[in-house]
C-alpha cells in the first residue's frame, strides 16, 4: 500500500548549531501534499496503516512538542493528518514550514523539530523504522556531544514510509 498520490520530495540539509546536531549526511525530506485525506473519516488511522505497510511502526497520534528536541538514535516520519501548524525543523537556525493536512516529512536522526504554532484540531501521526531506539534530547551540551557519536551509527531504513521500497527517500538516502 502506498500514499494516495505521488508528490515531489524536497531535501534540506541543516547545519549543526552547537545545540541541535541535525544530521551531517542525510537530508530532512519534505513531501508536500503527500496524502489526500479529506475523504477519510479517520485520516490518522489511514496514514498509520500506510506507514505500517511500508515497515514503519511504533506509531503515535498527537501534536509536536513546543520546545526544540531531536532523536539521535532513530529516524522519524511525521504526517499532518488534520489541522495546520508552523513547525521549525533544524533548530534555531533551521527553517519554519507551514504544514497542513496531507503534508509529510522524514527526519533523519538528530534533526531538530519544534511546533511554533498549531490549530486546535492538529493531529500528527509519527512513526519510526524497525531499526533504532527512541530517545528524546532537548539540546543540552552533554546530549549534543553524545549525539554526535550516535547519529552516524543509525541504520538507514529499508523503505520510504509513504511510498515503500521504491519511494524517493531511497534515492535521497542511498
Amino acid at each position: 500500500m502506498t500514499a494516495a498520490r505521488k508528490t515531489p520530495a524536497y531535501p534540506f540539509m541543516f547545519p549543526d548549531d552547537g545545540t541541535i546536531p541535525n544530521n551531517p549526511s542525510l537530508p530532512f525530506v519534505f513531501y508536500p501534499r503527500a496524502f489526500e485525506l479529506s475523504e477519510w473519516r479517520d485520516p490518522a488511522a489511514r496514514v498509520e496503516t500506510i506507514m505500517r505497510s511500508n515497515g514503519w511502526g511504533r506509531c503515535w497520534h498527537d501534536g509536536i512538542y513546543p520546545f526544540p528536541h531531536y532523536h539521535p538514535r532513530i529516524h522519524e516520519a511525521l504526517v499532518v493528518a488534520r489541522g495546520r501548524a508552523a513547525i521549525r525543523f533544524g533548530g534555531e537556525h533551521g527553517e519554519t514550514f507551514d504544514v497542513e493536512a496531507g503534508d509529510a516529512v522524514v527526519l533523519p536522526a538528530g534533526t531538530g523539530h519544534q511546533c511554533l504554532e498549531a490549530s486546535d484540531d492538529l493531529i500528527v501521526v509519527g512513526a519510526y523504522p524497525s531499526e533504532g531506539t527512541y530517545d528524546l534530547c532537548v539540546g543540552l551540551r552533554p546530549e549534543h556531544e553524545r549525539a554526535l557519536v550516535k547519529i552516524p551509527g543509525v541504520k538507514r531504513p529499508d523503505s520510504d514510509p509513504f511510498f515503500g521500497r521504491n519511494g524517493p527517500l531511497m534515492q535521497l538516502w542511498p
